[in-house]
């Protein structure tokens, strides 16, 4: 079984806030892939179902960003999951806007969820789905940035979301590479 987890903070108000693309991208993909209803456990929302023969649980905790590993780690503790098993999607700001890219373990490069996560799970040795969400220029900006609602003119948001959901099939097969070519392809379409 995969474990991908979704981060973002619970708050209905904070749906639409940069820092919660990594839950927009799970509820793409569940959607996309037929997941069951999601439903509390692990101190967050979980959603069951397959894509290309690989059985996978999607996960978003409730728990704020800060606190994430308090979700993940009994989740994949429960299912005996192991580090290599587990992808986290979240916001990047490191990236411009739409892109994405996928690495295995690294830093927590200032991501209180990533930092939590490490903490909780002894090791950042997982895996990655960097959503770029751009920079706003100066380091100031940068909490109004990520807590801020995506605008109008963010018109990369749902085709980027779309085309992780429709690549996620070599993301479940351990394609990394193949997964960023698909989704660059699939962006540029649109």
């Amino acid at each position: 079984m995969l474990l991908w987890v979704g981060l973002g903070n619970p708050e209905p108000g904070q749906a639409r806030h940069r820092h919660n693309i990594g839950f927009m991208a799970l509820d793409a993909i569940a959607r996309r892939h037929g997941f069951t209803p999601w439903r509390q456990r692990y101190k967050g929302l979980v959603a069951e179902g397959s894509i290309d023969g690989r059985k996978l649980l999607l996960l978003k905790p409730q728990t704020y960003m800060n606190l994430s590993g308090e979700s993940v780690q009994p989740a994949a503790a429960f299912h005996k999951i192991p580090l290599s098993d587990i992808t986290a999607f979240h916001d990047e700001l490191d990236l411009a806007p739409g892109k994405i890219r996928v690495k295995k373990g690294g830093g927590a490069a200032g991501h209180n969820g990533l930092r939590d996560m490490d903490r909780r799970l002894g090791a950042p040795d997982y895996w990655r789905v960097r959503l770029g969400i751009g920079h706003p220029g100066s380091k100031e900006k940068v909490t109004g940035h990520v807590l801020g609602n995506f605008a109008k003119v963010d018109t990369w948001l749902e085709p980027m979301l779309d085309a992780v959901a429709e690549a996620a099939p070599l993301l479940a097969r351990g394609e990394t590479e193949a997964f960023m070519t698909r989704v660059a392809l699939l962006t540029q379409e649109s």
